[in-house]
């Protein structure tokens, strides 16, 4: 496995959906993923109105906050930064990673994608990334044209010492596989979202269950 920061956490990393959950949805689906142990939370809104996308946000963040969960924000350094989130997720063409890292400050967290490409992870690596994510894994509803990446490269990348994240198409059935091969974190968002609290809630303590099951360091980070 990578080695986890003091803040970052073996576990199930959830992420929002405009279609998944909804404005009208988004708070209590969010509250249902962390009720069932989710680690870590990213906003991800890409077609929302900045009024919208900054109320939204900031619920998120009060939520997030009471939970002790760290708030992602997806690509928007500036909105992290206003409203105090615990750092953001880049991809490779979502701005410097350096840059967000000068903003947003030394203890931010900044997730970076690699696809399934190795040499990303070792630039992401020198340019201060906290964790490396990697996939699709699995075919994926949000992004069905991703490059698609074999569970060997979460094995390859423990080399980095950094957080590993999975993502793509993940869903209980199919995550024990990745734990295995040597990823961190789950990041998940059909396999988790959609449904009511009650529905979310359970999915995201199955996912708990199998960090329980397969992850290492589960038991000693909590």
């Amino acid at each position: 496995m990578g080695t986890m920061s003091n803040i970052l956490q073996p576990g199930l990393y959830a992420i929002t959906d405009s279609k998944l959950t909804p404005p009208e949805s988004l708070i209590a689906s969010v509250d249902a993923a962390l009720r069932g142990g989710a680690v870590l939370i990213q906003y991800r809104e890409k077609s929302a109105p900045m009024p919208d996308r900054l109320r939204q946000a900031q619920d998120l963040q009060a939520i997030c906050s009471n939970a002790g969960v760290p708030l992602l924000i997806n690509d928007d350094v500036e909105l992290a930064r206003r409203i105090g989130a615990a750092g953001v997720h880049l991809g490779q063409t979502d701005g410097s990673h350096r840059q967000a890292r000068e903003v947003l400050g030394e203890d931010a967290i900044i997730g970076i994608t690699c696809h399934a490409d190795l040499e990303l992870a070792q630039k992401a690596c020198d340019a201060g990334a906290s964790y490396l994510a990697f996939g699709r894994f699995y075919h994926s509803g949000t992004k069905p044209n991703a490059p698609a990446a074999s569970p060997s490269v979460l094995t390859s990348a423990r080399r980095f010492q950094r957080p590993l994240t999975a993502i793509g198409g993940i869903t209980v059935d199919n995550g024990t596989p990745l734990i295995l091969a040597g990823t961190d974190m789950l990041a998940v968002v059909g396999g988790v979202f959609g449904g009511s609290p009650a529905d979310i809630e359970q999915r995201a303590r199955a996912f708990t269950r199998l960090f329980q099951e397969h992850h290492p360091l589960f038991s000693i980070s909590r």
